[in-house]
């Protein structure tokens, strides 16, 4: 790009400045997508002066377009303009690796202590302070992703859905088929057969599977992350919604309550949320378990950003991909919700988890308090109760 400062600079030197900045962001990046992309353009077009505003607006839309976990893909793609192939790689390596090492870490803290009941109280007073994020996050998206009387039906019928038992996938791609569809063909006043594609389209792409316990397999393990990796659009707490479809109520692996644990632990360590599945292979299937975890969430995000970066242009000027789009994201909206109800009935248990989720979410909504330090002051809740008790 043509705002690149220094882009005759040695490759080597090009990529140790690439591997430099997002190792950093990979230590100090608290706080979830949104504090990394921000972080993100004070370091790179504030500071560096590698892009422009407009361009790195330009790469943020094009993340909004592919699955996969934002921020790293945004990562990815400065990486990528600025030190070509290999900095793709460095780049996204550099931001994932710090946070995956510190869940490796606190998965074996957990393996030996998390069910003692310090550990279970300290995570008692943890869950209610992640519903809380989780809601505001809800809301907050809500507002942007819910344009109209169209993506509010399709956020809501999600919702209902889900309980249901529908498949995840198949509600995500009737999402964006409804919406795509519905919006263009409105331009060709043939909207109102856009109203029948719902139950449709939902029920030819098939029902959810009732639950059943599978025999534990690293090789399941990779392909079910690879495949929610490939499919995750929206912000990184769908992820919730995956994880208890596949592993709770599919494979039968892991509870609710371990599934609340692993993106508690997501939420306290820096770096992309989705390093969530890094504490669940850990949990699974011990350091292999891990690294195969991780593996298979974040290798698609490699792929999309490698495959779409030439075609941004086209691709954010198509009102058919722009439509698709704005269906995914109403239909991921849907089953945060769905989840959200789900998760909360089983960590809101008394008055005082009613109350640290109230208090977490007024601090958050309206005092713009770090999710990390409540999540911190969750834990010392649990911890003090504990000692109390």
């Amino acid at each position: 790009m043509s705002s690149v400062e220094n882009v005759h600079l040695p490759i080597r030197l090009r990529l140790g400045e690439v591997a430099a900045l997002f190792l950093r962001l990979g230590i100090t990046g608290f706080g979830g997508p949104a504090a990394h992309i921000a972080m993100m353009h004070d370091a790179v077009v504030k500071r560096r002066k590698w892009l422009t505003d407009q361009e790195f607006l330009d790469l943020l839309g094009a993340t909004n377009l592919i699955p996969g976990p934002n921020s790293t893909e945004m990562a990815i793609h400065i990486g990528y303009l600025r030190a070509g192939w290999p900095g793709l790689i460095v780049a996204g390596v550099s931001f994932i690796l710090p946070a995956m090492l510190i869940v490796m870490g606190l998965a074996w803290v957990y393996m030996q202590y998390g069910t003692t009941p310090a550990a279970g109280w300290l995570l008692y007073g943890v869950k209610p302070a992640i519903i809380a994020v989780v809601a505001l996050a809800l809301w907050d998206l809500g507002r942007k992703a819910l344009k109209g009387e169209l993506t509010l039906a399709v956020g809501l019928g999600v919702a209902v859905a889900y309980f249901l038992n529908f498949s995840e996938i198949a509600l995500l791609l009737a999402g964006g088929l409804i919406v795509m569809l519905g919006l263009n063909l409105r331009r060709t006043r043939i909207d109102r057969s856009a109203a029948i594609l719902f139950p449709l389209t939902a029920a030819n792409l098939g029902v959810a599977a009732a639950a059943v316990t599978t025999p534990f397999s690293l090789g399941v393990l990779f392909v079910t992350f690879l495949k929610i990796g490939s499919l995750l659009y929206g912000s990184g707490y769908v992820l919730l919604a995956f994880l208890r479809s596949e592993f709770v109520a599919g494979l039968g692996w892991l509870t609710d309550t371990q599934i609340l644990d692993a993106i508690a632990i997501g939420q306290v360590t820096p770096g992309p949320v989705l390093t969530t599945a890094t504490f669940i292979g850990y949990v699974l299937g011990g350091p292999p378990g891990a690294l195969l975890a991780t593996l298979g969430i974040f290798l698609p995000a490699f792929v999309f950003v490698a495959i779409s970066n030439p075609f941004i242009p086209r691709l954010r000027k198509s009102p058919w991909v722009s439509g698709m789009l704005d269906g995914v994201n109403a239909a991921s909206l849907g089953l945060m919700a769905a989840v959200t109800v789900q998760l909360g009935q089983a960590s809101l248990v008394d008055p005082l988890t009613v109350g640290v989720g109230l208090v977490s979410f007024v601090l958050l909504a309206s005092f713009k308090v770090n999710a990390t330090w409540l999540v911190v002051g969750g834990a010392l809740i649990g911890l003090a109760t504990t000692l109390w008790r």
